[in-house]
């Protein structure tokens, strides 16, 4: 869920992306994974989904590498792009479940994560050629 205001809007980065709405300071939260809102998917589940629905999932959902669920948030944090140096992240202090700034963002400053530090699925999304901290998206 976000935690913070933000839009989606056209990205530079690749197709549309989320920006922020507001300023958002250095180590506020900006999105946590809220069961009941938020949704994780068993990999029997993903597999009983007709294909076009397991396919939005592998698309807009991130795979966990230990279990092979695939989790999906209820909101447009779908819309994050993947940045090799990017302005969110885990927070040590927090659950890997909650994202915060890394740095302060500016209002209107598209929000950006390695999609490497919680997606196995990450090389694919990003294309053969991706690698961790190339920034592609």
């Amino acid at each position: 869920m976000m935690l913070i205001e933000a839009r989606v809007a056209p990205s530079r980065i690749h197709g549309l992306g989320l920006f922020a709405a507001q300023f958002i300071p250095r180590g506020t939260p900006v999105w946590r994974f809220v069961p009941g809102f938020d949704r994780e998917f068993t990999p029997a589940e993903v597999m009983s989904l007709p294909a076009l629905a397991q396919a939005h999932l592998r698309w807009f959902g991130f795979v966990n590498g230990a279990s092979g669920s695939v989790a999906l948030s209820g909101d447009h944090a779908c819309f994050m792009n993947h940045s090799g140096n990017p302005n969110t992240g885990a927070a040590d202090t927090e659950p890997l479940v909650t994202t915060v700034a890394r740095r302060d963002i500016a209002a209107g400053e598209e929000l950006t994560c390695d999609y490497f530090a919680f997606d196995a699925d990450a090389s694919r999304k990003l294309g053969t050629a991706a690698e961790p901290g190339l920034g592609a998206g």
